[in-house]
């Protein structure tokens, strides 16, 4: 998973580098964080989103998340936001 549980996830993967496994990431060609390492094989696989598709969404979800309105308005602009993305 890419963001802030990839972040959390590389520490766990270099600890186990350092035991002797062999890690391998399987990860879209398009993400914000997963990038190449001397520590794991990664795998690539295709996804329908162009990178700035992918930047826009996460942009847009910030704006969203903060927006004046109900809760409710909010929260089903972001779940119609996460469907489109998913």
């Amino acid at each position: 998973v890419d963001g802030s549980h990839w972040l959390s996830m590389r520490e766990v993967l270099d600890s186990l580098r350092e035991k002797g496994h062999e890690i391998v990431v399987v990860a879209s060609e398009i993400n914000v964080h997963i990038k190449p390492s001397e520590n794991f094989v990664m795998k690539m696989y295709p996804t329908p989103f162009t990178k700035e598709e992918v930047d826009a969404s996460i942009h847009s979800f910030s704006r969203e998340v903060f927006e004046e309105g109900s809760f409710l308005e909010r929260f089903l602009k972001i779940y119609q936001g996460m469907k489109k993305v998913s």
